[in-house]
């Protein structure tokens, strides 16, 4: 297994010292490559999960295991891509793709060599010398991707990077990225609030509850793995089947809230 969590609650003190729960004995696992995604009502603690799987948190009760190792920090295991593309806008494309070669203290020539090679091989290395704000908004993204492949993680955490883009830049980026993640042999983790957008990449999904949260149903899907396309998956007659059974576990968890 790629991911592994077990058990995990996580609990915040507020402004008033009041005990938050968040998370209530939180469950699954996540395999090698495949894709999966996490789907829930807003505020339920996805972007918590993820924090948690990053190191970034410490769980309050409960463990994860990434690659075989309990994380208790930070890993180089996982790659986390977020919604905004978050590149420095005073630093070149092949600057920004080779920052986090650079913080690890790679040389110069080494880390540039690199990162050419990933821009090339995704059809980015004409726009090497470019600055992000020449660049559109579904090329920054595939930038911030490739900033992220570079550190050579086995996990990329991807917090709803489509969701800035218009519809039909989104549903190109979905196969590009998908096509990426497959051919470099990574295992994708995506949190969104699009039921349609996980159907059509995911290999799996887990549809969360309210806060306290946890896992109320993980769907098998694999329409993308069939199709070797999220676009084509689109079209697959057990698609509509699909968003029906899991708007139905968010529509109840709406309703309760409110």
């Amino acid at each position: 297994m790629a991911i592994q969590i077990q058990g995990v609650s996580k609990s915040f003190v507020s402004a008033t010292g009041e005990d938050i729960q968040v998370l209530a004995e939180v469950s699954m696992q996540i395999k090698k490559q495949e894709f999966f995604s996490i789907v829930g009502p807003s505020g339920c603690g996805k972007s918590t999960i993820f924090n948690i799987i990053a190191g970034l948190l410490k769980p309050t009760n409960g463990k994860v295991i990434v690659c075989g190792e309990e994380i208790n920090q930070t890993t180089g295991h996982v790659g986390y891509m977020m919604q905004k593309d978050l590149l420095l806008p005073w630093r070149s494309i092949l600057d920004n793709v080779t920052l986090g070669l650079e913080v690890k203290g790679m040389s110069k020539k080494d880390r540039g060599d690199i990162a050419m090679d990933y821009l090339d091989r995704y059809g980015l290395a004409s726009f090497a010398e470019a600055y992000p704000s020449t660049l559109s908004g579904g090329m920054r993204q595939r930038v911030a991707l490739i900033r992220t492949l570079v550190t050579q993680p086995d996990i990329i955490l991807l917090d709803e990077p489509f969701s800035a883009l218009d519809y039909q830049t989104r549903l190109i980026l979905e196969d590009e990225i998908l096509s990426i993640l497959k051919s470099e042999g990574k295992t994708g983790v995506l949190i969104t609030h699009d039921i349609e957008e996980a159907i059509a990449i995911s290999d799996r999904i887990a549809v969360m509850s309210k806060r306290p949260t946890t896992v109320k149903q993980v769907y098998d899907i694999g329409l993308a793995s069939q199709y070797g396309s999220a676009l084509k998956a689109r079209s697959d007659h057990k698609f509509k089947q699909y968003f029906e059974s899991i708007w139905s576990e968010l529509d109840i968890q709406m309703g309760r809230i409110s």
